[in-house]
Formats: structure tokens, C-alpha cells, sequence
């Protein structure tokens, strides 16, 4: 009975993580959860389908889970005419000029019912967006007691996991765009991210560029730094070392890591001005991955944690003691980056995948999707979820061979990363949520 019972309490931890995807991409932005998933599924015939929701409104922003709940946020228009063009290559700005109205839902993941929903925020959107983003891109964080949304310029909204809300901050116009033009506004996407009791959120934009770390429970301002960067949409990352915790924000001008408990700069990397961040750094082999930039196909970084000061190469290196190693190409537009396994994988928006030995860049393949993709990689069960654009889940298995599995059709643009809990893939569409699973 005593080793039953202490079976019992050594496994319980492992069983409720293993079903909670908190944040973008999951457990610390990694974007990978190990549990049973179909290869294959059907949305007309409902095969492997265990149920569909419908979300009023617009929004990007990827599902969250913990326990047996599922968050979103959503942003509803009162033109009935508002959308989002999924596969737009431009610079054009969405006419929002009407009011809106900005929503939290929890949903029960077993039976896709909806428990609760909340009207966080109303009015005309204080900042425009891009025709290919909605007014709600920035995905929710949970802790299991809390759960909290950065609806943009409209602000940050904390609440119990059971709907009451706790505190709103507002965060002034947060209106990044085209870098170099400040009339441009293609709307803010970082998300937040929670380390002990803080929720901490990067904001990098033409009024104001800083990160800033608020109490979980009051939502008081805990420390905030200006950081003088260019138009970003990274959401930071935290790296837990034996010596030391560094949070990590991916730039144009510079990547940063800052002690996420008081906001001060421990080092920083010079990435030359490169424009359009929107990848979350990654952690993995003790190691630092970190990727992004306009055009597509700009450097990546592999960099050791442990700096102080200015750690940017000098002129005329190529190479320093805190480069594991780097590409001078290769870098994805908007996708981020996955390391599963010994392999870094990474998705390019026109469906190019490549694969490199994670600890030593050397690319092991490079094969393209017949699809285009926003959404990030995510893995699970020795197998890579690709949801693209045209509204297809490729699934690829991982490893060194490239083999597409399957190809399975939702019948709406997906824009939003998945997520997984136990057993369960939980995609959202343009105005649906699924969940998909073994019946």
C-alpha cells in the first residue's frame, strides 16, 4: 500500500502538467507536449473530431489549457462585414473606425461547451491593424489560478480561472508596424508570459518600446524598462540555468536577456537592425535559439546563456565564445522556430521546412509544403502539426527523413498556433475551435 501510494503522489504532478498548455506554444514557448495524437482526422465526417465550438469576432491568438479549460480571447467587431485576408503579402492597413467589443471564453475541453465569457473591453480600437491581423492577436496565459489577456491597446485584463475579474492595466497605444514609417499600425501580437507571481509583457512599438513585469494578483506595475527598439512582435522567453533565471527578448536592434524578477539588463546581443521580429526565442540543450527578420531568410543565433554586458561579435568575427553556432540565412518570416528532439525544424511562411542538427546547425533536410503558414510548428508523439493558411494540418513526422503522414483538411484559414493537451489537439479556425482527439 505505501508503494502504491507513493507511485500515486510521484506521478500526479506528471499527469496534471502533462495536460496544461499555458501560454504561446505551450510549456515556456517550447511548443511541445508529449501525449497520444491522431495522425489523421475528418471535420465533415467528424472522424477523430471530439467537437466543434463556434467563437463570435476575430482573433489570432492561440488556445491555452489547463485542466479541463480551454481559453481564448476574441475581438467582435459591430461591422458585420469585418474580416482578415489570410494570405495577404502587403503592407495595407483594416479600416477598424467601428466599435468593438473585446471577449475571454472558457470552454470546456471535454465537451466543448462554453462555462463562462467575459466582455473585457468596448469602443473603437485605440490603434489600426494589418488586413492579414485581427484586434485580438496576442495569446492568454494561465497559471491554473489565473488567467490573463493583453487585448493590445485596449489593454491588460487579469481574471480568476473560474471568470471573476481581478485588475486591468492600461498599457497605453501599443501600434507597432512597417519599422521605419509610424504611420503605419499592424497591431500588437506579443504575448504574455507568467515567471512565480509576475506577468510579464514586451511591447515594442512606434509611441513606446519597453518590457514590463506586473503582480499577478493586484496587477501593480512590479518594474518596467524602455528598451529603444524597433517594431517587434516577439513574445519573450524565460531560460531557467542551474546559476541563474534570464528572460529573454528577441529584437530588431538587439537580443536582450534581463533578470525577469527586477528587469535588469544582464547582456545583450547585436542583431543589426534586423526589422520585423516576431519568433519567441527558444530553450533547449542549454542553449538559446533565436531567429526572425524581414526579409525571410536573415541570420540565426544559437547562443549560450551566461553573459554580461555587450556580447555582439566586434567587426570582422564571425564567431564568439557566446555563438554555439549561427547561419547567415535561414531565418523564417513569421513562424517560430521548433527544437523536438536532436532536430531544430524550422517553417518558413511559403511552406519551405528545414532541418538542422540542434546542437551543431548542420541542416539535415530542406523540403517544401504545398501551403502557406503563419501558425507555428508544434510536435507531439514523434510527429510535427503544421496549420497553414489554406486551412490543411500537415502532419510530418520528426526525424531526419522528411515524411509527410497526413494532410488533413478544417475548411477554414488557420491563423492561430494549435495547442495539445492529453490526447487532444485543440486548433482554432477563423471562427471555430475543434478538438481533436481518438474517440
Amino acid at each position: 500500500m505505501k508503494q502504491l501510494l507513493f507511485l500515486v503522489l510521484f506521478l500526479s504532478p506528471l499527469t496534471i502538467n502533462a495536460q496544461n498548455w499555458p501560454a504561446f506554444r505551450g510549456p515556456n514557448t517550447s511548443g511541445v507536449l508529449e501525449t497520444k495524437l491522431p495522425t489523421t482526422w475528418d471535420v465533415e465526417k467528424s472522424a477523430n473530431v471530439l467537437w466543434k465550438t463556434t467563437v463570435p469576432g476575430l482573433s489570432h491568438a492561440s488556445p491555452v489549457v489547463w485542466g479541463d479549460s480551454i481559453f481564448v480571447i476574441t475581438a467582435i467587431s459591430s461591422d458585420t462585414t469585418a474580416g482578415f485576408k489570410a494570405k495577404d503579402r502587403g503592407i495595407s492597413l483594416s479600416n477598424d473606425e467601428t466599435k468593438h467589443t473585446w471577449h475571454i471564453y472558457a470552454i470546456d475541453k471535454r465537451s466543448g461547451r462554453v462555462l463562462w465569457q467575459q466582455k473585457a473591453y468596448e469602443g473603437v480600437p485605440r490603434a489600426k491593424r494589418h488586413v492579414k491581423a485581427t484586434q485580438a492577436n496576442s495569446t492568454p496565459v494561465t497559471d491554473g489560478q489565473y488567467v490573463v489577456a493583453l487585448f493590445g491597446s485596449e489593454g491588460l485584463a487579469c481574471y480568476e480561472t473560474s471568470g471573476k475579474l481581478l485588475w486591468k492595466q492600461d498599457l497605453g497605444v501599443l501600434n507597432p508596424g512597417l519599422w521605419d514609417d509610424k504611420t503605419s499600425s499592424w497591431g500588437h501580437s506579443s504575448s504574455p508570459i507568467i515567471y512565480r507571481d509576475l506577468v510579464i509583457v514586451q511591447a515594442d512599438g512606434h509611441q513606446q518600446s519597453f518590457i514590463a513585469a506586473f503582480n499577478l494578483k493586484t496587477g501593480k506595475q512590479a518594474w518596467r524598462v524602455e528598451r529603444d527598439e524597433i517594431t517587434s512582435w516577439s513574445t519573450p522567453t524565460i531560460y531557467q540555468g542551474k546559476t541563474r533565471t534570464e528572460l529573454i527578448a528577441n529584437g530588431g536592434r538587439y537580443i536582450r536577456a534581463y533578470d525577469p524578477l527586477t528587469g535588469k539588463e544582464l547582456w545583450r546581443f547585436s542583431d543589426s537592425n534586423t526589422q520585423v521580429k516576431m519568433q519567441a526565442p527558444q530553450i533547449s540543450n542549454d542553449l538559446i535559439y533565436v531567429t526572425g527578420g524581414y526579409p525571410a531568410g536573415r541570420p540565426m543565433w544559437v547562443l549560450r546563456p551566461g553573459g554580461s554586458g555587450d556580447i555582439s561579435l566586434k567587426e570582422g568575427e564571425t564567431k564568439n565564445d557566446f555563438i554555439a553556432w549561427s547561419s547567415t540565412s535561414g531565418s523564417p518570416y513569421t513562424p517560430t522556430p521548433i527544437v523536438y528532439g536532436d532536430l531544430f525544424y524550422v517553417l518558413a511562411d511559403n511552406g519551405v521546412l528545414s532541418a538542422y542538427e540542434a546542437t551543431t546547425g548542420v541542416r539535415v533536410y530542406q523540403q517544401r509544403l504545398p501551403s502557406s503558414f503563419s501558425a507555428s510548428p508544434i510536435a507531439a508523439d514523434g510527429k510535427l502539426f503544421l496549420a497553414s493558411e489554406d486551412g490543411e494540418v500537415f502532419v510530418v513526422k520528426a526525424g531526419r527523413e522528411f515524411q509527410v503522414l497526413a494532410k488533413n483538411v478544417m475548411g477554414q484559414p488557420l491563423m492561430a498556433t494549435p495547442a495539445i493537451t492529453t490526447g487532444m489537439l485543440i486548433v482554432r479556425g477563423e471562427n471555430s475551435i475543434w478538438a481533436v482527439g481518438q474517440k
